[in-house]
């Protein structure tokens, strides 16, 4: 074969293609690029720029799923939840999604239908993510928040369960708080017996929620069985240190009624070598010592917490009541001035 002439033909092909890289037309810039920049004034909080560029995107590529999804985004953050609801569901339409796209754009719904309070299609879409994926956390917390929302406990329980059980986290508090809520609907509409079913389930599934043993003292208090209703307030305080003045009133009410008095002072004494900053109890504990004439006792015993708790007004306050018949009047004036400074300084800390 003529060889000058094999490497005349090489050398054309590689001129030509030479020619056509060098003199080609160029590409418009792609779309691709585009979204990056509306990604990017997303991030800075530049909505307008960002659904601008977005709706040029999509007119160049009606199949940019990802830039619908953001578009919704951007028109329900800026009130227009409808409009968000329209593009969003275009997309549920489209064939041969991938599954992280079909939850993608179920979620996105879900929002939508929440912000304009149509629970019903909210639910429905967070199910529908579920037959997607049936371990789909998002959906789950979605459920069991809009479930807390209309107070449909029973509801609540059954998610939360299924939360705890993908997620290996196990927190009996939160369900019995759910048991707890529901007999309080069922107290609600005068359902005692279920209401009682409901306080002694939510102490089963977890013995150390004071709350539920809170309502159930009260429940039995409702029917004077006095008893079982100061055990279970007890059990209450001893729990929830924070909230434990909430029976106080009731518990004292309920021992002198049984006339057991010693043991209201006992009470707040077993509270107190549990829990030596409860100062509601003691504050109580002073006063149950000064109606028994002991005041100098109830005097020691706030002089002691004030070592502990020199800040506290509440303390000085029962300090200031129980000085007010034997402490000279520059005393007074001198406690009187102390509390008055604390006050000021707690106002200019907040």
């Amino acid at each position: 074969m003529n060889t000058p002439f094999l490497i005349a033909v090489v050398v054309l092909i590689a001129a030509g293609i030479t020619a056509a890289l060098l003199y080609r037309p160029k590409k418009p810039r792609h779309f691709e690029s585009v979204y990056t920049d509306a990604l990017n004034a997303i991030v800075h909080g530049d909505n307008k720029t960002a659904l601008r560029l977005l709706r040029e995107v999509v007119k160049r590529d009606t199949n940019h799923i990802n830039a619908y999804l953001q578009m919704g985004e951007i028109l329900r953050a800026e009130g227009n939840p409808h409009q968000a609801i329209k593009i969003h569901q275009s997309l549920t339409v489209r064939p041969n999604l991938e599954n992280q796209l079909q939850i993608d754009i179920h979620r996105s719904l879900a929002l939508d239908y929440m912000e304009v309070q149509n629970y019903v299609k909210a639910k429905n879409e967070a199910e529908f993510i579920l037959k997607i994926e049936k371990k789909n956390i998002w959906a789950l917390e979605f459920l069991l928040d809009l479930a807390e929302q209309q107070h449909d406990w029973i509801q609540a329980a059954a998610v939360a369960k299924d939360i705890q059980k993908i997620t290996q986290q196990k927190d009996p508090g939160n369900l019995a708080k759910f048991q707890m809520f529901e007999g309080l609907d069922h107290l609600g509409k005068n359902d005692r017996e279920r209401a009682k079913k409901c306080f002694v389930k939510a102490i089963e599934i977890d013995s150390t929620y004071g709350q539920a043993h809170e309502r159930l003292g009260d429940f039995y208090a409702d029917d004077r069985d006095l008893i079982k209703a100061i055990d279970h307030w007890e059990k209450f305080a001893h729990l929830d240190v924070e909230n434990a003045s909430n029976i106080f009133t009731k518990m004292e009410t309920a021992l002198y009624d049984l006339g057991r008095y010693g043991e209201v002072e006992k009470f707040y004494k077993r509270l107190l070598d549990k829990n030596p900053g409860n100062l509601d109890a003691l504050a109580r504990m002073a006063n149950v010592l000064e109606e028994k004439g002991e005041r100098q006792q109830a005097l020691d015993l706030v002089d002691t917490a004030l070592k502990q708790f020199e800040d506290s007004v509440h303390t000085r306050l029962m300090k200031l009541k129980l000085s007010l018949t034997n402490s000279p009047p520059h005393e007074l004036s001198r406690q009187i001035d102390k509390i008055i400074d604390l006050i000021t300084e707690n106002k200019e800390r907040s």
